[in-house]
């Protein structure tokens, strides 16, 4: 079942939510430290996310799937987002250079079908980061929080679905290693608990993060198959 954009924006402005974003955006930060003339899409609730590279991106723009309702971002400025059935984004083939799926793939009604029009709107030398709840860890069923609603993933779960959808993941993070109750108010707290997590139960991350590029090479021999089944039947 799918949550509401409005429960996800009001997660986030509590003190646990912040402290969550503040440590997955030194992750996506790690992989993606410039994206300076870039074309950059966010799919889902990234909100809290793209304003690492709002002011570098060429473009940034955020697609909400229709079952998670209306979203406006950034706050208090031309609104650069819009809503949009998840098989059916309203951008043209191959020009996105990056894509952020958070608070996405895990509601999808069709996980496939997400992954898929990510694809076809990535250039082919572009880059998607997907983030998912891990099936493993507490944050994916403590439902005060939008990790705990959703399909979750394992690490391996979510790389069969890229390479189901024609994508190669390159490189995989965890984040969220803090456990999901008893922290503190401070979030000195929050980074300590963050790198003992990191060091000792890595696997435990409350998010599995996946970078992926479009797998060109597979599309080359099917192509090639049907060139020739066309011209057999045709003899």
């Amino acid at each position: 079942m799918s949550i509401d954009a409005t429960a996800v924006a009001d997660f986030y402005a509590t003190r646990r939510g912040v402290m969550a974003a503040r440590q997955v955006r030194s992750r996506l930060m790690a992989m993606w430290p410039d994206l300076t003339g870039q074309d950059l899409l966010g799919i889902g609730y990234p909100a809290p996310y793209l304003r690492l590279w709002r002011e570098q991106a060429a473009r940034c723009i955020v697609i909400t799937p229709a079952q998670m309702g209306r979203t406006h971002w950034p706050t208090a400025r031309l609104n650069a987002s819009a809503t949009a059935e998840e098989d059916a984004l309203p951008l043209a083939d191959v020009s996105i250079d990056r894509v952020l799926i958070i608070h996405g793939l895990e509601h999808a009604e069709t996980a496939r079908r997400m992954l898929r029009e990510a694809w076809r709107v990535l250039r082919p030398e572009g880059r998607m980061i997907v983030v998912v709840p891990n099936r493993a860890s507490l944050w994916a069923y403590l439902e005060r929080t939008p990790f705990g609603h959703g399909q979750p993933y394992s690490a391996a779960q979510l790389g069969r679905l890229l390479a189901g959808a024609m994508f190669r993941v390159d490189r995989r993070d965890m984040a969220l290693l803090m456990p999901p109750v008893g922290l503190g108010s401070a979030l000195r707290t929050a980074d300590i608990a963050e790198r003992i997590g990191r060091r000792a139960l890595p696997q435990l991350g409350g998010l599995v993060i996946a970078e992926a590029v479009k797998d060109i090479a597979g599309l080359i021999p099917l192509a090639e198959g049907r060139r020739r089944l066309v011209l057999v039947s045709s003899i």
